[in-house]
């Protein structure tokens, strides 16, 4: 598992005041490594960031895989892609000095979705992961092995159309099947980030 960092576009940011972690912050369809890496600073601001963009495009759009419409993805793909985005994160701690800073995922949407893929698929490499708006990554398969050091926060909105609460529920189930923790935060409303999901998971992240 090997990964060229000049193939992937990314931005990094070093920690402050004396912190040595980082955020991996992971974009929803259509963004990118710049506007999400904004959101390290409403959680972490001592934080570290890595910041990659996507590498599937669908109809312009940047994506983290390929998907065959709304809801249903490409399980084959999510899986390979993980593995990408596990060997990024072990060229870029590598290339930056970092190999032994605490790495989190922080993402939104499709990218909550990678993020969460790579830790349940990868927990040596990723096992750590706030998913804001994301739902089960592997449609009808469990390809998750033991993944008993893996911390799971998921926030999601009860009326999201786009990441539903059956799939969300069944990525709890699935995940804590094979070990992992997870603690979820639930509002009203549907696809996004309001700021009582900033809060919950400035104050999941701030108790790591």
């Amino acid at each position: 598992m090997s990964a060229q960092l000049s193939d992937w576009p990314h931005l990094v940011r070093e920690p402050q005041n004396g912190a040595t972690h980082y955020l991996l912050t992971l974009h929803g369809t259509g963004g990118n490594e710049t506007e999400v890496a904004t959101l390290a600073q409403h959680l972490d601001p001592s934080a570290g960031v890595i910041s990659p963009r996507g590498r599937v495009s669908e109809h312009g759009m940047t994506r983290w895989f390929a998907r065959m419409a709304e809801g249903v993805f490409d399980v084959d793909d999510v899986i390979a892609r993980a593995q990408e985005l596990a060997a990024f994160i072990h060229a870029a701690r590598k290339q930056y000095g970092i190999q032994d800073a605490p790495i989190t995922a922080v993402g939104f949407s499709n990218g909550a979705n990678i993020g969460t893929a790579t830790a349940l698929l990868h927990p040596e490499t990723l096992n750590r992961v706030v998913a804001f708006s994301g739902m089960y990554p592997f449609g009808d398969r469990d390809p998750i092995g033991d993944v008993s050091g893996v911390e799971l926060m998921l926030l999601n909105g009860a009326a999201d159309p786009m990441a539903p609460s059956a799939s969300v529920e069944h990525l709890v189930l699935r995940a804590e099947a094979h070990g992992a923790q997870v603690e979820r935060h639930i509002r009203a409303g549907g696809h996004g980030i309001d700021m009582s999901d900033v809060a919950a998971a400035r104050e999941w992240l701030a108790s790591r």
